[in-house]
């Protein structure tokens, strides 16, 4: 990946983790950026700038949610208000792709609390596979995000069980086939295959 596609990652599993209005700024997601790189923030401020107007908000994966006041600086500053932001529902859909996020559960509670109707079915099959397998789950949004990026998908919404399938072809047919298999096993050899892939695992 660029440093580019790594910074715009980073903004965006940042987003997702943090509530505070002013670690949501442009200056707050560059300090974060900086501290866990070991860099100085004001080295990267320019192209976190660029990322989030030229690339993440056209995409409509982030979006201003509001403005902080200022007591100092420029008076159009002072006057208008410091920009901070959040991930729109299609920034939740790729932060859920990125392994790097680590409260993927609470990220992919806010997606499901706002889906719309249409998209109902899909969001039932996902919470009910999240609960049997997180991996697996998260994995259907890395094969729907990487879609996206290689213009196998017009848009990332709506999220919805045919157009996964037209684009995952045959990505889960060897998990299918194994639940397939392991459902026909005695109950002693299903603990024999559970066993097995402990020590692959």
């Amino acid at each position: 990946m660029t440093g580019e596609a790594i910074r715009q990652r980073n903004i965006i599993v940042h987003l997702a983790k943090v509530n505070n209005s002013a670690s949501r700024t442009r200056t707050g997601i560059a300090q974060n950026i900086a501290e866990k790189n070991g860099l100085l923030w004001k080295n990267i401020y320019s192209g976190v700038f660029r990322d989030m107007d030229e690339i993440l908000i056209p995409l409509d994966i982030v979006t201003e949610e509001g403005r902080l006041p200022l007591k100092r600086g420029p008076k159009a500053l002072q006057e208008k208000g410091v920009p901070f932001y959040k991930l729109t529902k299609s920034g939740f859909v790729v932060a859920l792709s990125i392994n790097e996020l680590e409260n993927k559960k609470l990220v992919l509670d806010n997606f499901l609390s706002s889906i719309d109707i249409g998209e109902k079915e899909f969001a039932d099959i996902i919470k009910m596979l999240v609960k049997v397998s997180p991996k697996l789950t998260h994995s259907i949004f890395e094969i729907y995000v990487n879609a996206y990026c290689n213009g196998k998908l017009k848009s990332l919404l709506p999220f919805n069980n045919s157009e996964f399938s037209r684009i995952s072809k045959n990505a889960f047919a060897t998990q299918k086939e194994l639940l397939e298999g392991f459902q026909k096993l005695s109950k002693p050899s299903k603990l024999e295959m559970l066993k097995l892939f402990s020590k692959l695992t």
